[in-house]
């Protein structure tokens, strides 16, 4: 059986102030994506969001879309409480998802 890997995640930038959602099939390489894109009107490079703060697991594309879309109609707070059910301090979880 083949094993689909798709994650929701929430990056944030330093200050921690922003917070933006998307979904990928390789975390590690869409995080990279984000610092590296050249497209200076991009959200990610605009604000800085290169750190991730919380993720999700899915096996199947269409729920983590559907997560993702859901998660982005949601207010901040709620947002925030989402990420300190796994991560109450904030910690940047960048080095956490690194291939070895």
């Amino acid at each position: 059986m083949i094993d689909h890997n798709y994650f929701v995640y929430i990056l944030t930038n330093f200050e921690r102030t922003v917070l933006y959602t998307g979904v990928t099939n390789d975390l590690e390489v869409r995080i990279e994506q984000h610092r590296n894109d050249g497209n200076f009107n991009s959200f990610t490079k605009r604000y800085k969001c290169y750190y991730l703060v919380f993720f999700e697991h899915h096996t199947y594309i269409n729920n983590a879309i559907d997560r993702e879309k859901e998660i982005k109609g949601w207010s901040r707070a709620k947002k925030n409480a989402l990420i300190e059910i796994e991560n109450k301090s904030w910690d940047f979880l960048n080095e956490q998802i690194k291939s070895s």
